[in-house]
């Protein structure tokens, strides 16, 4: 039988909010007919919209009378304790929902999240992660900027997370994994790099991890998983961002410039066409908080509703793949492998 499950949502989070995040639970009701959604909002805004049988019966609404704006702080933000952000968090915090889906103020999701849901034992630190496109297929990249600063521990563990997340989400028997570095050597980078590289070569992900990959290799595909600190891993998503609109900026320009351009556009139009359904942003909404006691997914905040149906997409594939059992189940491997090679390397100083 199929597990029955509720996720939270934040109705009121996002530019369009509350139009677009209905036009979302809508679609995702339709395509997860058992899921249910408790949905966080102003009452007399949402209900309207809740106007067919079928949302009817997966969703039950709860009036949330504060809204935490997008220019809030998160430090303000932890104070407002009756907004729909905050009780849709609290939701999960208390077990009520599995996970929780917001396009609202990134800074304060996060915050709420680390506060309120807390991380999973064995984790020092969640991460944000994302899929994105390559010439060979979607992958998943981490740290996306939750942590600035990250030591080898954190690696590791952004790489157990990113592996638990491609099986889930992209289905993936065995996702090959890559530290993102300055080269590919083994000499290269600088410590916290290379001591992530080795425990990871002496655990239970040998056979997957690939081992130091180059800004070259996001977009080739060269790996399934790629993990580097947030800073980094920022600095690498907003670049590839930037790519993409001065590419469709660049093509928009030469098809449209002249009736010679027109005329190509229009024999080349189905090449364009699969392209864009490529690397349609709609498929890309959000990035996805790893590590913590419950699901939280970030829709982007100008979601329109299939975007942010993509968003609960995701996070309905994180709770159906039981994702934070998967989480603890590498952890707990990663430390034998640990303890293991600790007692080797006794009993080697032994003989």
């Amino acid at each position: 039988m199929t597990e029955t499950f509720t996720l939270a949502v934040d109705v009121m989070g996002g530019d369009r909010a509350p139009a677009a995040i209905m036009g979302g639970v809508s679609i995702a009701a339709e395509r997860h007919p058992d899921a249910r959604f408790l949905l966080f909002g102003d009452e007399a805004a949402v209900r309207p919209f809740i106007n067919s049988p079928r949302l009817q019966r997966a969703c039950e609404l709860r009036h949330a009378p504060s809204v935490i704006t997008g220019e809030m702080k998160p430090t303000a933000a932890l104070r407002v304790r009756d907004a729909s952000m905050r009780l849709a968090i609290d939701s999960v915090s208390v077990g009520e929902c599995s996970g929780v889906v917001s396009a609202g103020n990134t800074g304060a999701l996060l915050a709420l999240a680390k506060i309120v849901i807390k991380a999973l034992p064995g984790i020092d630190r969640p991460a944000l992660a994302a899929l994105t496109p390559t010439a060979r297929g979607d992958i998943v990249m981490l740290d996306l900027g939750a942590n600035m600063v990250c030591d080898s521990r954190n690696l590791v563990e952004f790489a157990v997370m990113g592996d638990v997340f491609a099986r889930a989400v992209l289905g993936l028997p065995n996702p090959r994994i890559g530290l993102l570095n300055v080269g590919s050597e083994e000499l290269k980078g600088d410590d916290r790099v290379r001591q992530a590289a080795e425990m990871l070569r002496q655990s239970h992900y040998a056979a997957q991890f690939y081992g130091f990959v180059e800004g070259g290799d996001i977009t080739a595909g060269t790996v399934d998983v790629i993990v580097t600190d947030g800073f980094t891993g920022n600095v690498a998503l907003k670049t590839g961002e930037g790519a993409l609109q001065l590419v469709a900026g660049m093509l928009k320009h030469v098809f449209g410039n002249s009736l010679a351009g027109k005329l190509a556009y229009i024999l080349a139009r189905p090449g364009l066409d699969r392209l864009r359904e490529w690397v349609d942003p709609r498929r890309y909404n959000g990035a996805i908080m790893l590590g913590l006691n419950g699901v939280v997914v970030k829709s982007h905040g100008s979601a329109d509703a299939e975007q942010f149906a993509y968003a609960m997409d995701v996070a309905i594939d994180m709770v159906e793949h039981h994702f934070n059992d998967r989480i603890r189940e590498g952890l707990q491997k990663l430390s034998a492998s640990k303890l293991a090679g600790d007692t080797g390397s006794q009993l080697a100083a032994i003989s």
